[in-house]
């Protein structure tokens, strides 16, 4: 793992395969770092002929965090008040941007998981230049009409965390939430998420940061007119069983974007099992082949 200056930040990032190769860009979710990005997936698309590059977004992992913003009242922004916001997703599309210019890449294909999914639109929609194809996984258009969470999944991201947050409490904590957003025919090994947890308490715990991201989601509100501008070939995954991002999110993000194909996957949640691994390759290689 390295770190480079893109857009005015340090970004921590990954890269696997030749530098010859095509790229793809990988962006996380919501306080999601760069390894839920897991090293299955990566491999596959090196096998496939691709370089891969994976980073931790700003304020998360090991990249730039910005703890001198307080975290913008959540509530406030939800109900359409004037609220000022350390960033938007828009820059944080430019981070991808910056990125891609730092390691001295013209174009690559994008792909990008909640969050990231909604970034990587943007991206999409605003440097149609730099991207050659688009993969959109358990995203939304940002549609406010569309259905919310449901109400098992909205405390798993919104309830408190717990009082004493050590490493052992927040593991734990981190594994009941996950629970109840996972894929429910493809179930995680415990052994694995507590592993996981672990390695992502030790490289960095910022739930403030993930609080200032959430702020930019929010913010940047609706993007179904930002879609219909995408030209790129687009392939939009998602979970039939997805609690936080129901499916007819990704739906509306696939009749959003001309030519888009979508793809819903039966018992699939909102993470990513090993076992969909070569779900997630054909995906992204589906968009990637379409793009010449």
């Amino acid at each position: 793992m390295s770190q480079l200056t893109a857009n005015g930040i340090t970004l921590e990032f990954e890269s696997f395969g030749p530098s010859t190769a095509p790229a793809v860009l990988l962006v996380m979710g919501l306080g999601g770092q760069m390894t839920r990005w897991h090293g299955a997936l990566c491999e596959l698309l090196v096998d496939r002929g691709y370089r891969v590059i994976r980073f931790d977004n700003r304020d998360c992992g090991l990249s730039t965090h910005f703890s001198e913003q307080p975290v913008p009242d959540l509530r406030a922004l939800q109900r359409g008040e004037p609220v000022a916001v350390p960033y938007t997703l828009d820059d944080m599309a430019a981070d991808c941007i910056g990125l891609l210019d730092a390691l001295a890449i013209e174009r690559a294909h994008l792909v990008g998981a909640s969050m990231g999914g909604a970034i990587a639109q943007i991206a999409a929609a605003r440097y149609p230049q730099r991207v050659l194809s688009l993969t959109s996984i358990m995203s939304s258009s940002g549609n406010p009409a569309l259905p919310p969470p449901t109400p098992a999944a909205a405390a798993a991201l919104f309830a408190p965390l717990p009082r004493v947050r050590d490493r052992d409490s927040i593991v734990a904590d981190s594994i009941a939430r996950y629970a109840t957003l996972e894929s429910p025919d493809f179930p995680t090994p415990r052994g694995q998420l507590q592993k996981m947890f672990e390695n992502e308490f030790d490289r960095n715990f910022d739930p403030r940061g993930v609080g200032r991201q959430l702020a930019a989601i929010i913010a940047s509100g609706d993007r179904r007119s930002l879609l219909q501008s995408i030209k790129v070939p687009c392939v939009v995954l998602h979970g039939a069983a997805d609690q936080l991002i129901p499916a007819a999110c990704g739906e509306d993000v696939a009749a959003g974007i001309p030519g888009a194909e979508l793809r819903i996957i039966a018992g699939m949640g909102h993470d990513f099992p090993v076992a969909l691994s070569a779900r997630f390759a054909d995906a992204i290689c589906a968009a990637a082949k379409r793009a010449g």
